[in-house]
């Protein structure tokens, strides 16, 4: 089967999502794209030269599987005369109806930026197929959804909403876990060295930084002995906090930047040894469950699709409510690191994350793809 995925902003997750069913499906998946960068504009324009792509190249896949940045609606209506037989599906990693709006932006004072979670609607509408990568991130969406078409003023469409979820399902990323290297990290780190806290997330608002420093401030207050790393993927106007963070924490940070070397970044997480994590938002995180894999203990707030990634005997032992919560979670990690660093309960939360990685998920994804051509075959015999 020819499948083609069309990606406006190919760049990051979303790249390597693509890549990575490229490489490991048994069926042919080809890759339609534009660079990851001016994403509202992408979202405007980047279906009309895709369009004009599609066309011109002749292409005919078995499938089409667009991502939630493309308005799949404009590029149907331009390529109709091609793509009337074709299945669509729609792959949501993110939405812009409940993603959360950097303060000051312009869209938002000039009450704009609605518009963005139109084109996702009206993606979600015209395809054959929605897949969400969380459970949290498909009833975020369509709760918010139906509040979004509710406060419409007239011909609302609110019964859309039940559509999409009748053909909306979860199909969580597939991920490159595998080639991290072992979950086993203990082997990195010796055994008197102080505990390493991880930070592996953009710098970015929406992932809480003020919040998370805010806790290792409040440790190395109370004389508690710790290093920190802080990874991820950071901007030209990151938060003024991660410099204040690194003046204040002084020699406490040991690495401080993004890693672009994928095995540079792998040896870090290997010499991890708690994550407390403080997002706001989060419609999967793959840093989390990058960081679980390689068997850091994760501190999570009891919300997002966090709970997705922790097997149900062991959520007692990792979730916090509050910031009370995850200080006193944090101090008991830091205090009790030769315990956390026997591992068991880290081995168990590595298998259950263990089941992202490609080796597992690129068949479950040929079989729902699979699964939505035919059903489409079997639609057009009726």
């Amino acid at each position: 089967m020819d499948i083609l995925i069309i990606e406006p902003y190919f760049t990051g997750s979303h790249a390597q999502w693509a890549e990575g069913y490229k490489a490991e499906s048994r069926h042919n998946v080809e890759l339609l794209t534009l660079p990851g960068r001016y994403w509202k504009w992408r979202m405007h324009g980047g279906a009309v030269t895709l369009a004009n792509r599609f066309i011109e190249e002749g292409r005919r896949p078995d499938l089409i599987l667009a991502s939630d940045m493309l308005d799949l609606t404009t590029f149907l209506s331009l390529t109709r005369r091609v793509t009337s037989d074709i299945p669509v599906a729609i792959y949501f990693h993110e939405n812009q109806l409940t993603y959360p709006w950097q303060v000051g932006d312009r869209d938002v004072k000039n009450n704009r930026d609605a518009h963005y979670g139109f084109i996702n609607y009206s993606s979600a509408l015209v395809a054959d197929k929605v897949f969400f990568n969380s459970k949290y991130h498909q009833e975020s969406f369509l709760e918010a959804l139906a509040q979004y078409l509710k406060g419409m003023p007239e011909y609302n469409e609110q019964a859309s909403a039940g559509l999409i979820r009748a053909k909306s399902s979860v199909l969580y990323p597939g991920m490159a876990l595998e080639g991290l290297g072992t979950g086993a990290g203990q082997a990195c780190r010796s055994k008197d060295s102080p505990p390493l806290i991880l930070w592996n997330h953009r710098w970015e608002y929406d992932k809480n930084p003020e919040v998370f420093f805010k806790a290792l401030y409040l440790m190395a207050d109370k004389g508690l002995d710790f290093e920190v790393a802080v990874l991820g993927e950071n901007f030209s106007q990151s938060p003024v906090v991660f410099e204040e963070a690194r003046a204040r924490l002084g020699s406490r940070i040991i690495h401080y930047g993004f890693l672009k070397d994928r095995a540079e970044y792998a040896r870090w997480l290997r010499r991890a040894d708690i994550l407390p994590v403080t997002s706001t938002h989060d419609f999967f995180g793959c840093s989390v469950v990058e960081a679980i894999y390689m068997n850091a203990l994760p501190i999570l707030p009891e919300r997002l699709a966090y709970p997705e990634h922790i097997p149900e005997r062991l959520k007692d032992r990792c979730f916090y409510r509050g910031f009370d919560g995850l200080c006193s979670r944090l101090e008991a990690a830091i205090s009790g690191i030769e315990d956390i660093r026997k591992g068991g309960e880290l081995d168990d939360m590595n298998a259950h994350v263990a089941r992202y990685d490609w080796s597992n998920m690129a068949g479950i994804y040929d079989e729902e793809l699979e699964r939505v051509v035919q059903n489409m075959k079997n639609t057009n015999k009726v």
